[in-house]
């Protein structure tokens, strides 16, 4: 009976990221050390972090932000603050309490144990990104990628918790029974983890069999990539008269959509040749942000195959985001991770919703990001206004 309630148990800390469909009231928090104060503004840091949680579906109620240089090893916040927190997420009726780092098994679990008095659970940033892929996965190779980079997330905690279960059941003498259930659990998750690759590859296969269809055909590729929410969806939309999901909130695009742009047939005066039409294959996929977990970049490795090894690649920025700069670096971080090196264009698009803002604090004007970045060449463009989209399509034809 000993091993069946301890497997029970072990198999709900698996599904420790399930909630229950009522309405989620999040109370966030997160620890700032300088280094991390230095480099970026800590409001826009929770405000990422909140948008993240609306994303999802919830609702924050209340926000913490805590100087700290080094992390509670216990709790990552302390347990004094800890305390502070219960108290007020019981007063707020807050039932979520989200922290905007990574956090190790143990302070989790340390989390979780104190927040069961009230009724609440603790996630961390990673937590709350795997739910809204999660959430989001419509194919069954993005549905696959997802429950990867969960095991793969929940591997530490599940078996970094097994001394605390031990001393919880009184198991003290009997080593044996726990090293057994360690093993046990063990081989279900490699037994899944490898069922789940066996499948992921065999996507990848299929991908490396077209990739080569194409390079038979003579097909160009274009890859799409971006900070999320810089409508990368809406300007593929409009390049491939096509209808992919276009929604104003982080990751409402996940998993890849392949999609073809028409070029007419035309006629070259410089050197008397009639050109043909041909199709050009635009390549919509997740978008990126600010600490993009390892696991995921991980679990997406195959489907980011075809986006490596594409002809041309379009990074497309919000240029009416005050953190333009930030989030350029970020991208391009994410791609010289990948090794994503291929040729690119730089898009800035949302020139419209630039308009609306000018004199918000922080925010450069068209003319200024103009001079400001001059070097990348840049295209402005709006996709949802159909502005100068016309003059993206000729650059992409011209550089592929």
């Amino acid at each position: 009976m000993t091993r069946k309630k301890s497997l029970r148990e072990l198999e709900q800390i698996q599904t420790n990221l399930e909630y229950s469909d009522k309405e989620l009231k999040v109370f966030v928090a997160d620890i700032v050390p300088k280094e991390i104060r230095e480099k970026q503004n800590m409001t826009d840091r929770m405000v990422e972090l909140e948008n993240l949680v609306n994303t999802y579906g919830g609702v924050v109620i209340v926000q913490h932000i805590q100087n700290k240089m080094v992390p509670d090893y216990d709790t990552f916040i302390g347990q004094g603050r800890l305390d502070e927190i219960k108290i007020e997420m019981e007063r707020e009726g807050a039932n979520l309490l989200i922290i905007g780092n990574a956090l190790k098994p143990k302070q989790i679990h340390t989390l979780n144990e104190q927040l069961r008095e009230i009724g609440a659970k603790a996630w961390d940033r990673i937590d709350l990104i795997l739910k809204i892929f999660e959430r989001n996965a419509k194919s069954a190779e993005a549905k696959l990628q997802i429950e990867l980079a969960a095991i793969k997330h929940m591997w530490p905690r599940i078996f970094g918790m097994w001394m605390e279960l031990s001393k919880q059941w009184g198991w003290v003498g009997t080593r044996w029974k726990w090293e057994t259930n360690t093993e046990i659990m063990k081989r279900h998750l490699r037994k899944k983890e490898d069922h789940i690759r066996k499948e992921l590859s065999h996507y990848s296969k299929v991908r490396e069999q077209h990739r080569q269809w194409r390079a038979r055909k003579w097909m160009k590729t274009v890859w799409v990539v971006g900070y999320t929410n810089a409508w990368k969806s809406t300007l593929t939309n409009f390049l491939t008269s096509k209808w992919v999901l276009a929604e104003d909130k982080l990751f409402a695009t996940l998993g890849t959509s392949v999609w073809k742009m028409f070029v007419e047939a035309s006629y070259d005066p410089d050197t008397n040749c009639y050109i043909p039409p041909k199709e050009i294959l635009i390549n919509d996929t997740i978008g990126f942000i600010r600490e993009l977990p390892p696991k995921l970049v991980d679990a997406f490795s195959s489907t980011l195959e075809d986006s490596i090894e594409s002809d041309l690649l379009l990074h497309i920025i919000d240029s009416s985001d005050p953190k333009i700069e930030e989030k350029i670096e970020v991208v391009e971080e994410i791609l010289e991770k990948i090794w994503a090196s291929q040729k690119r264009l730089y898009v800035f698009n949302k020139i419209d919703e630039l308009e609306k803002k000018v004199g918000t604090t922080g925010l450069l004007s068209l003319q200024e990001l103009q001079e400001k970045f001059a070097d990348f060449n840049p295209i402005f463009v709006s996709a949802y206004k159909s502005m100068n989209m016309e003059e993206l399509q000729k650059q992409i034809i011209d550089n592929i």
